[in-house]
């Protein structure tokens, strides 16, 4: 391997460097987003959200605005990566330090690590309930257990977690082909799913809704202010939808750097943000109402409802669907992102594969706790919240105080602009914790925020530490910083 000049063994490898092929084009970008949102988790959120708004046109409202947002928010740092061509840990050295970013780094990495175990058991959870549809494999799920799950159960995980670890085992184009076919295979399988049951129930109307009673005891432990398809809950929906893409918000560059275009990206976040998102979300709208004409009972998992379903081909074509969309997801959203992450915190001995094992066998050893099962998923959550006010000191320093410019080579040198405080950026930091306890901590462990406060933490995260990023850098200076 040979380093670019003047860079630093202990801040480059060839997974870091700026990317020199860039093939990803508007049809891949857009099937990030697919592979992204078409999974069990996000069917399950947007029904969820289905459930707060009480009609079919108040859910579009609200999921339409935050898509627009969602896209908004993506192409700022998707833009970053195209220009740069560097991933998120090197362009997070710009603001945090060239030993600073490891911070914002190593918390996407934890939170990546925690949802690489929820959703590879949420893909296994979905072969499981194929299988003991059989009464004999059945009665084997019900008697035989280790480590505390069914045997099947934990069968079925490591199987799918292995599946995972061979999709990257040549790096990020092999990626770029899995989620190609797969982001599209799931679109089918959404649609087959919504008709069968439109079918079945003998027709559907947009005007069609669940009871309100029905609604309201849905949604009442939720934590979501207002009642269903109130002003105030509609805003939360929207919120919400935009909190669900907090991590990628950080990492996105991780994938527009192999755009060849600006071009590329913008049509690519258009067709797969606000139009895809919009048009999955009336998809789970109507599965869902529909699954309630003719079961009776309001079913938010996808699996729930295919495990219901008298052709047992049709149950089968649905469940390993789910379960290759969940695995997109997952290399998308959970992979990509701590393999990055991991190498660049020892990059003279951590390569891309070798950081995306380490978050997979963490995802591994996490499984016999389960913590996305219990209350550990809150602790997860408040420390998701905390990749707010990172986003927020990053997209100022790079859109506000370096005005869209950056000189990628000092990314990679232990002497140039970066180094700050010895490597650290003491105002990054300042600026990014007190967002996190504003965002994350006083929300989490304390009653002192009102209740509504969550729902946005997320938003007053980016706020807070954005405004107090950029008054320090600017007092500091005197002016913004030129290029």
């Amino acid at each position: 391997m040979t380093l670019p000049l003047d860079a630093s063994p202990q801040l480059y490898n060839e997974d870091l460097a700026p990317a020199k092929v860039r093939n990803w084009g508007a049809f891949s970008i857009f099937n990030v987003w697919t592979s992204d949102v078409h999974s069990l988790w996000g069917y399950y959120l947007a029904a969820s959200l289905f459930l707060f708004c009480g009609s079919f046109l108040n859910f579009i409202v609200a999921i339409g605005i935050g898509s627009l947002i969602i896209f908004a928010l993506m192409h700022m740092v998707g833009l970053a990566g195209v220009r740069t061509g560097v991933p998120f840990p090197v362009l997070a050295r710009a603001s945090f330090g060239i030993w600073g970013a490891n911070f914002p780094a190593l918390v996407r990495a934890i939170v990546a690590c925690f949802w690489y175990g929820a959703q590879t058991a949420a893909a296994s959870g979905a072969i499981v309930a194929l299988l003991i549809r059989n009464e004999s494999i059945l009665q084997f799920h019900q008697s035989s257990h280790m480590l505390g799950h069914s045997t099947l159960e934990l069968i079925c995980y490591i199987i799918v977690w292995a599946l995972q670890l061979l999709i990257i085992q040549n790096g990020m184009e092999t990626v770029r082909k899995f989620q190609d076919w797969a982001g599209p295979a799931v679109w089918i399988m959404m649609l087959l799913l919504a008709v069968y049951l439109v079918v079945k129930s003998g027709g559907f109307s947009f005007s069609h809704t669940i009871p309100m009673d029905v609604l309201l005891d849905k949604t009442k432990d939720a934590g979501v202010p207002g009642t269903p398809g109130s002003f105030a809950a509609l805003t939360a929906v929207a919120a919400i939808w935009v909190t669900y893409f907090s991590a990628l918000y950080l990492n996105f560059c991780d994938f527009s750097r192999y755009c060849p275009s600006e071009r590329s990206l913008t049509v690519g976040n258009l067709w797969g943000l606000p139009v895809n998102l919009v048009l999955f979300s009336l998809v789970a709208g109507v599965t869902t109402i529909a699954a309630y004409n003719v079961y009776g009972e309001v079913l938010l998992y996808p699996d729930q409802i295919s495990a219901k379903f008298d052709s047992v081909f049709l149950a089968l074509l649905a469940a390993v669907t789910f379960a290759v969309a969940t695995l997109g997801i997952n290399v998308v959203a959970n992979f990509v992102s701590p393999a990055f992450d991991f190498a660049n915190v020892f990059p003279k001995h951590i390569d891309f594969k070798k950081g995306g094992y380490i978050a997979a066998l963490i995802a591994l050893v996490l499984y016999p706790f389960a913590p996305w099962e219990g209350g550990a998923a809150h602790f997860v959550n408040m420390v998701g919240n905390t990749m707010g006010p990172i986003f927020g000191v990053m997209m100022v320093d790079y859109y506000l105080i370096r005005k869209g410019r950056v000189n990628v080579e000092a990314l990679y040198r232990e002497d140039g602009e970066f180094r700050f405080e010895n490597g650290w950026h003491v105002n990054a930091l300042i600026a990014a914790g007190i967002g996190i306890v504003f965002s994350s901590i006083l929300p989490g462990l304390t009653s002192i925020m009102p209740s509504w406060w969550g729902v946005y933490g997320w938003f007053f995260g980016v706020a807070i530490a954005g405004v107090i990023y950029y008054g320090l850098r600017t007092a500091k200076m005197g002016k913004p910083l030129p290029a």
